[in-house]
């Protein structure tokens, strides 16, 4: 079943994140991961809720998102990411009907 990792990123350094965005899709691909959403546009609806900017990636199934969470792939770009931005998140388990 799908997985969904949604994070809400304060970004501090936008050159250092640069790098980042340039050098993680090819990692999230690697391990069956796809993105939903990336850092578009954000409309108030019903919350007072202010994400600055939201990010959801798509992975087959929990193991495959935590194989790219703890790969060496990953591990010197999330350090980028680390360094460059301030990140909260959360995974959320799909629907299956």
């Amino acid at each position: 079943m799908s997985v969904y990792s949604i994070v809400n990123i304060t970004v501090n350094d936008w050159d250092a994140y640069q790098t980042y965005m340039q050098q993680v899709p090819a990692v999230i691909a690697q391990y069956g991961g796809k993105y939903i959403v990336r850092g578009g546009e954000i409309i108030d609806d019903t919350t007072t809720w202010q994400p600055n900017r939201l990010v959801i990636v798509e992975f087959p199934s929990l193991d495959q998102l935590n194989a790219f969470k703890n790969s060496n792939e990953y591990k010197p770009v999330a350090a980028i990411r680390e360094r460059a931005a301030k990140s909260e998140g959360f995974v959320v388990v799909g629907y299956s009907g």
